[in-house]
């Protein structure tokens, strides 16, 4: 009796000694105080100023929505062949994606965005009648999608990068069938974040959530209730850090603001880089806005050559700022990451124009 005891007492010990989910042991860890953020307790990119701007605390990032891209619809994968195969390869994709981030990242890119539902590969469109979702209708996971994540956070996490991850883009969200399956959708993916145990993941609710989304909830008035959705799961007392997008030259709304653990803006449409200022400054002044940080992570404007861009006048508002790049009319395989399939490698004019100004602001 007291040897069956004993045993008993043995097993409730090892049961409690282990967790209900799987630890793994994370290198990189992303924090914010004030409007500076830290990997590892430390500054991003320490002591660094350029041409009389500070840069310590930013968080340099570029638009590569496309790390897990896959086409569901029998109809349309054929758009996405590989010029050398002449077939598409979701993991080929996944896996060149994940060889060249160490390159990003000695230029010192130390951020980039990845929406679990992509983006458009044409880099504007209207019609998407692509299926890229890695959520079913009812807002469960698709494992093949995670099992491709997880080779990038894997990746990010070891070499010290942030990844923007977007839960939702506007044009796929309505695979969802309503509602229920996108709260469905964000719980499930924001809990697999925190069960995997990544502590380098920033939240991009959706791709500017002002345009063309079928559900409420992901709408500019209501989508505050998810960023509190995402703030609000928990495990062991840690939690994501979580905003939202808008389009192109829009001030976040202060619902968004208030909610919000660092702010989002795009560039697309802001030609004149004054205007980037502009936004900056109105962001600091929207209502409930308290000191965070202020990022880009979508601008398709270039002219790295010129000394007054809207890189660099990002950079003269405190603000971190995004590269958005998109196979244009004629061009070839090696321009755009957006375009599927993407040359994930800095083998482009526009590219290496990208990189070459980021080396140079950050000191890499």
């Amino acid at each position: 009796m007291k040897l069956n005891f004993f045993l008993f007492l043995s097993c409730i010990y090892l049961f409690s000694a282990f967790p209900a989910f799987p630890q793994t042991s994370r290198k990189t860890v992303v924090s914010i105080s004030s409007d500076k953020f830290y990997i590892n307790g430390e500054l991003t990119y320490a002591g660094r100023n350029w041409n009389g701007y500070l840069i310590e605390g930013l968080l340099m990032n570029s638009r590569m929505v496309q790390g897990i891209f896959d086409d569901l619809n029998p109809e349309t994968v054929s758009n996405w062949e590989y010029p050398d195969t002449e077939s598409w390869d979701a993991d080929r994709n996944t896996d060149e994606f994940v060889s060249n981030m160490p390159i990003w990242k000695s230029y010192g890119l130390l951020s980039f965005t990845l929406n679990l539902q992509g983006g458009s590969p044409y880099g504007y469109s209207q019609g998407q009648p692509w299926i890229n979702s890695p959520y079913t209708e009812t807002g469960e996971l698709r494992p093949a999608y995670f099992k491709r994540l997880e080779k990038i956070l894997d990746k990010a996490d070891e070499l010290g990068m942030v990844p923007i991850i977007g839960l939702f883009y506007f044009g796929q969200d309505d695979r969802l069938a309503d509602e229920k399956a996108v709260v469905n959708a964000v719980t499930n993916s924001v809990d697999w974040i925190l069960e995997k145990g990544y502590t380098n993941v920033l939240i991009e609710v959706n791709n500017e959530c002002n345009v063309r989304y079928d559900h409420e909830i992901l709408q500019p008035e209501r989508v505050h209730e998810l960023i509190e959705l995402v703030k609000s799961r928990q495990i062991g007392g840690r939690r994501l850090l979580v905003s939202t997008s808008y389009g192109g030259g829009t001030i976040p709304k202060e619902n968004v603001v208030q909610a919000s653990d660092f702010i989002l803006l795009h560039g697309n449409g802001v030609s004149d880089p004054e205007k980037i200022i502009e936004m900056v400054e109105k962001t600091r002044n929207v209502s409930g806005y308290k000191p965070m940080p202020i990022l880009f992570n979508e601008d398709d404007h270039f002219n790295f050559d010129q000394p007054k861009n809207n890189f660099t006048a990002a950079v003269s508002a405190y603000a971190s700022w995004g590269y958005f790049d998109y196979r244009m009319k004629d061009e070839g395989f090696e321009d755009g990451y957006q375009s599927v399939p993407v040359d994930w490698g800095i083998n482009s004019e526009r590219k290496k124009g990208f990189f070459e100004l980021l080396k140079e602001i950050t000191g890499y």
